[in-house]
C-alpha cells in the first residue's frame, strides 16, 4: 500500500486535513498491526539483541535508564504465561516473549553499594517515569521488529498477576512486568489494519475542545464496527468496549487489586 492508502486505512477513509508527507519509516509505522498468529520460525541469529540496542537507544528520563527486559522461548514458560494472561494462545505459540521490566531494584542496589539513602527512588513520579521509559523502549523494539519483517503484539494481561510473573522470571523486589510482547514472522490471514479515532479529536491546537467529539465518535463507532465486521469478529463499538473494560470487574482479573500488589513488591508509590 502506498502512504495515501496506508493514511485511509488508519483513519476508515477519514482523510486529516494537510498534505501529510511521509517517509518510509512513517510509512512502516502506519503498517502497524497487532498480530497474533505466529509461524513457528525462530527469530534470526542475532536478532533479539539488535532489538534490544535499538530499544536502549530510546530516550531515557535523567539516563536513569530504569528498564530491563527478559527474553522468554521455553516453551512450559510460555504456556504458563499465556495461562495467566487471561489464556491468550498467541502467547504461548509466539517464539520469543519479551517481558518489559521497570526494575527500580538496581538503582536501589547502587544506593545500597554507595551506602546511599535514596529516598527518592520510592516516589510515585519515579514510578511513573519508568512506565514512560519502559513503553518508549518497547515501542523501538517493535518498530524495529516490524521493519526486519517480523510481527508482534503486546501483552497487558501479564499485570493480571505479577507477582506469579515475577516469580517465573527469578524478579527481585523493586523490579516488575509491566507488559509483555510478542515477536515472530506472522502466520495467516493477515490482519487488517485497525482504524484509529478521527484525528480531529486527537490533535488539538492551542487549546483543548470537545466540540466535535459526539458526532465524531458517533462515525468512529460506525467505522470501528465495520472494520471488526470485515476481520470476523464479534460486533463491537469503540465507546462499547469502555464499558466492557472500565466497568467490568472480569475483565481487569487480578488488575484491580494491581496497586496492593505492586505495594507488596516494593513500589511503596509514595
Amino acid at each position: 500500500m502506498d502512504g495515501k492508502t496506508l493514511i485511509a486505512a488508519r483513519y476508515g477513509n477519514a482523510q486529516p486535513a494537510g498534505g501529510l508527507p511521509l517517509t518510509p519509516v512513517m510509512e512502516l509505522m502506519l503498517r502497524h498491526r497487532s498480530v497474533r498468529n505466529y509461524s513457528d520460525q525462530p527469530l534470526p541469529d542475532g536478532a533479539l539483541e539488535a532489538l534490544i540496542a535499538v530499544g536502549q537507544s530510546a530516550s531515557t528520563s535523567s539516563n536513569m535508564q530504569p528498564v530491563s527486559v527478559v527474553a522468554v522461548t521455553d516453551p512450559a514458560r510460555k504456556l504458563r504465561f499465556s495461562r495467566a494472561a487471561s489464556g491468550q494462545a498467541f502467547v504461548a505459540t509466539a517464539p520469543v516473549i519479551l517481558c518489559f521490566v521497570l526494575d527500580q531494584s538496581r538503582p536501589a542496589r547502587v544506593g545500597a553499594a554507595r551506602s546511599e539513602d535514596l529516598w527518592a527512588l520510592p516516589l510515585l513520579d519515579n514510578f511513573v517515569a519508568g512506565a514512560t521509559d519502559a513503553a518508549i523502549f518497547a515501542q523501538n523494539v517493535m518498530l524495529a521488529a516490524q521493519s526486519m519483517g517480523l510481527s508482534g503484539c503486546y501483552i497487558g494481561n501479564l499485570r493480571n498477576d505479577p507477582e506469579f510473573i515475577a516469580q517465573e522470571l527469578s524478579l527481585p523486589r523493586q523490579a516488575v512486568v509491566l507488559f509483555g510482547m510478542a515477536l515472530g514472522y506472522e502466520a495467516g490471514p493477515e490482519t487488517g489494519i485497525r482504524p484509529r479515532l478521527p484525528q480531529s479529536e486527537v490533535l488539538h491546537y492551542e487549546q483543548y475542545s470537545t466540540e466535535t467529539e459526539a458526532t465524531a465518535l458517533e462515525n468512529y463507532d460506525m467505522t470501528f464496527a465495520a472494520h471488526e465486521a470485515e476481520q470476523g469478529r464479534p460486533h463491537s463499538t469503540w465507546t462499547g468496549r469502555h464499558i466492557a473494560r472500565y466497568a467490568s470487574h472480569e475483565y481487569l482479573s487480578g488488575r484491580i487489586n494491581l496497586r496492593t500488589i505492586l505495594m507488596r513488591m516494593g513500589f511503596p508509590l509514595k
